[in-house]
């Protein structure tokens, strides 16, 4: 173990006069909170997905079971994409290849039940992708 290692109780540096200025566009060092922030919404629709997931696969065969399958990932990735919402346009991290895949998968969607040839969904949906991560990117770097 080296010396800088151990040390211990080193206090900070004293803050400049603009340090005021500066510190409002460092990154937040605490996620943003959602609008509904005391109910666990996000919790409780990611449980329920994550219930639905399970009921949808022991009923397969059933009538009802791959709705309930389907169900519960829209639930489950709504979850997680308003915790990816809040947190990339908050500035505290950023998540632009979590948000850019939402519009491939999309893109991709529609063409699929649209019937387009199979050449041009994944063409797509990389497309798609691209232009979506390079939008978020550029939506990122002003607030962190």
């Amino acid at each position: 173990m080296g010396k800088r290692s151990r040390k211990r109780g080193v206090a900070p540096a004293p803050a400049p006069a603009d340090a005021p200025r500066r510190a409002a566009a460092a990154p937040r060092d605490e996620r943003p909170k959602a609008p509904w922030h005391p109910f666990p919404l996000v919790e409780i629709c990611v449980l329920i997905g994550l219930i639905l997931l399970i009921g949808g696969l022991i009923r397969w065969d059933d009538a009802g079971g791959p709705e309930m399958l389907v169900s519960g990932m829209v639930l489950a990735s709504l979850g997680g994409l308003d915790t990816a919402l809040r947190e990339h346009f908050g500035g505290f991290r950023s998540h632009a290849l979590v948000l850019a895949a939402l519009p491939a998968v999309v893109a991709a969607g529609v063409l699929f039940f649209a019937r387009a040839p199979w050449i041009a969904i994944p063409v797509a949906a990389a497309a798609a992708f691209g232009a979506a991560f390079v939008a978020a990117r550029r939506a990122f770097r002003p607030r962190s």
